[in-house]
């Protein structure tokens, strides 16, 4: 069975040879690159490229080597990629490859910084950091729909958080379809388009603070607000998908709902708000491309299970299994029939970096114990691999994934 046969399979509900793995098809399923070069030196890999392809939470771009180690499925497929690369370093002092524009600057007190073409600060990585924070919300001190209204499209795509940047040209359009038909047609990988959400598009313009208080005491302005960059979504999603389609077999988008003790929100308001939103974009995905629709969403967001499957979602990530209400054998029995778990595999808050192997081993036959009945499940870790786990927990759970993830054929 090729890697593409077996996920589809899995995303069928039917059981494959073996569960699928995923490292690295969307942005939180990924390999910070401190431990993805630990990783290499580890499993004697000399040479190839460590590529941040996410400057943010300093993400690898697997390499095929790496993804054929660990039995990976999935290869992810990015709107746009950078047009040159040149060499870097990362926080530990080892060597990458960043994007030819990433230039960060360093100031007096060690921290590194980003700044757009007018000067601000957009990100920000403290001295002794890991990840650049976002920095800049260029919508924080508007208060009315109207002030939202004279706003130029440029700046709602300003935001980290955007994936629909406003670059989208003809030129970018036709590489990004060359690059899916090319992946597609020279790999038998499942292919993940990756894009984005509003929710937390709308949070880094307005500061999560003030959003967060907008959909409590400024509902209109919230609802605007959404509107408008569910506006441009659709927009940039009409140019987007008739180059993926038939090529990609997964469309990713993503909206943290969840904290690690509850929803970021109310059931209630979140259906009020949110949710009216969240269709609309959902519903459009999926009349116009024949690929599945994966949900990536942090915390515990067992509440609003039922309203992905109501809106047509067909797959949840990264099933935050340390979260409240997020026991896997639970999930399963409730909701396994009608969503694929894509993630849960292992805990990456505190088994995965800080465990024994034989823990690691455990964590994972576990969770594929609890979800890959019936299939419905492609295994990845619980979100990112982070900078200090160590790269015998790495393997562990992979070759754990392996063995455990074989379905017995009558």
């Amino acid at each position: 069975m090729t890697s593409r046969e077996r996920v589809l399979t899995a995303l069928r509900h039917e059981e494959p040879d073996r569960v699928p793995i995923d490292l690295g098809g969307m942005l939180s399923t990924g390999i910070m690159a401190m431990a993805y070069n630990k990783l290499k030196a580890y499993l004697g890999i000399k040479g190839g490229r460590t590529r941040i392809y996410d400057y943010r939470q300093q993400l690898a771009e697997p390499e095929r080597e790496i993804l054929e180690r660990v039995g990976a499925d999935v290869v992810a497929v990015f709107v746009l990629e950078p047009k040159g690369w040149k060499k870097g370093k990362l926080p530990d002092g080892s060597s990458c490859e960043v994007p030819e524009w990433f230039n960060p600057e360093r100031l007096p007190d060690g921290s590194q910084v980003l700044r757009d073409d007018e000067g601000h600060i957009i990100a920000k990585m403290p001295e002794n950091g890991y990840y650049f924070d976002s920095m800049y919300h260029p919508l924080k001190d508007i208060t009315t729909v109207q002030e939202l209204e004279r706003l130029d499209e440029k700046v709602l795509c300003s935001s980290m958080w955007s994936s629909f940047p406003p670059e989208l040209d003809e030129v970018a359009l036709n590489e990004l379809g060359g690059r899916a038909k090319n992946l597609y047609e020279t790999t038998d990988y499942a292919l993940m388009l990756n894009t984005g959400g509003i929710y937390e598009w709308a949070q880094d313009l307005r500061g999560w603070d003030n959003f967060m208080m907008d959909l409590a005491a400024n509902q209109k302005l919230a609802e605007a607000l959404l509107d408008r960059l569910l506006e441009i979504a659709i927009k940039r999603l009409k140019k987007i998908l008739p180059k993926v389609e038939g090529y990609v077999q997964v469309i990713m988008t993503g909206d943290d709902l969840g904290t690690q003790k509850g929803p970021q929100l109310s059931p209630k308001l979140y259906r009020k708000i949110v949710k009216p939103r969240h269709r609309r974009l959902y519903q459009y995905i999926k009349e116009h491309t024949s690929a599945y629709l994966f949900l990536h969403t942090c915390g515990s967001v067992y509440e609003f299970i039922p309203d992905f499957i109501e809106m047509g979602v067909d797959i949840i990530n990264p099933v935050q299994v340390s979260a409240k209400d997020m026991d896997t054998g639970r999930l399963k029995r409730e909701f396994g029939k009608d969503i694929t778990f894509w993630g849960g595999g292992c805990d990456t808050q505190r088994i995965l970096p800080f465990g024994k192997p034989d823990e690691v081993a455990q964590e994972v036959k576990r969770r594929i114990e609890d979800l890959a009945p019936g299939g419905g499940f492609v295994f990845s870790q619980v979100h990112d691999i982070q900078a200090g786990t160590p790269p015998e927990n790495i393997m562990t759970m992979y070759e754990a994934a392996k063995r455990y993830g074989r379905y017995k054929k009558s």
